[in-house]
């Protein structure tokens, strides 16, 4: 993991959001997603810290950045480091790195979110990546490879540190988990649910597909 930046003293937020941006459905690129998934399964965190799957909402976000003070995002993140580097990155820096894919042309990076936010005068005045070097982002229905989902822990590890560092108490147990995604698509679902690689049609619908003698 390449080194964290320090934290300028400053007093401590009142109101904090977590959140976990990318697409659960093209492998790397939902490791931000799994990341809060993990955190609010296992962790209980006081009234005014929030955990939100983002996934790829864009500007619908733009609600929740105005009610935080301070933003922890985490992000599948294409540094062009080897894949599973991990890379903390902080204030003005952020929206030069996020997003490591926008999977359609009308999908708002989050680039933009944190722009917009800007011009409306409700940027959370901290903000900290703690962004993932993907592997793959071309495996359609994929899950996360076994080096991206290796970094969840020590991702989560970062946030931990960091939500100490401004005095926050967090404990055992779990989170509300009314702002993530419905069950049937967090991590372990998901994982369960997927056919074989025999009945998976990776490359299109086999429907359509011409009958070979």
């Amino acid at each position: 993991m390449e080194s964290q930046l320090a934290e300028p003293q400053m007093p401590s937020p009142q109101r904090i959001l977590i959140l976990g941006i990318g697409n659960v459905l093209w492998a790397d690129e939902g490791f931000g997603v799994r990341c809060v998934e993990q955190m609010a399964g296992q962790l209980s965190f006081p009234p005014h810290v929030r955990v939100l799957d983002g996934g790829t909402q864009g500007l619908y976000l733009l609600p929740f950045l105005e009610e935080a003070d301070a933003l922890i995002v985490f992000d599948a993140v294409d540094y062009g480091l080897p894949p599973g580097t991990m890379k903390i990155v902080e204030g003005d820096e952020v929206p030069a790195f996020m997003g490591a894919k926008k999977m359609s042309l009308h999908q708002t990076g989050f680039q933009d979110v944190i722009a917009t936010a800007r011009l409306m005068g409700y940027c959370p005045e901290r903000l900290l990546l703690i962004g993932c070097q993907p592997e793959e982002l071309e495996d359609y229905g994929g899950g996360l490879r076994a080096v991206t989902a290796a970094q969840i822990g020590p991702a989560i590890r970062v946030a931990l540190d960091r939500l100490a560092l401004w005095g926050v108490s967090v404990g055992e147990g779990r989170a509300d988990d009314s702002l993530l995604a419905d069950p049937a698509i967090r991590r372990d679902a998901y994982e369960a649910g997927r056919p074989s690689e025999d009945l998976a049609c990776r490359t299109g619908d086999a429907r359509f597909f011409p009958e070979t003698a």
